[in-house]
């Protein structure tokens, strides 16, 4: 999964996709998730990722990171057209 490659993001969580002049806020999990697309890290990366540094349960982590993703597609901030398996 790609995240757009024009897409800004603050420290603050501000992010911002100047293809179609539209920003969004993120929380910090999102903001990481986005940075960790960045490098090009796969889903399971992200998920282990995400898994360690909340210290919550994997079926959470695994709905959470979903809809994070279902939001980044909505958003056009991923290519719509890849999935969640990539």
């Amino acid at each position: 999964m790609k995240i757009n490659k024009h897409i800004a993001v603050s420290d603050s969580g501000f992010v911002f996709n100047p293809v179609i002049g539209e920003s969004f806020t993120a929380n910090p999990m999102g903001i990481e998730i986005i940075e960790m697309l960045k490098k090009d890290q796969t889903i399971e990366e992200i998920h282990a990722a995400v898994l360690d540094r909340y210290h919550t349960d994997n079926t959470t982590v695994e709905k959470d990171v979903a809809e994070f993703f279902e939001l980044l597609k909505n958003f056009s901030l991923i290519d719509r057209h890849e999935t969640t398996e990539n």
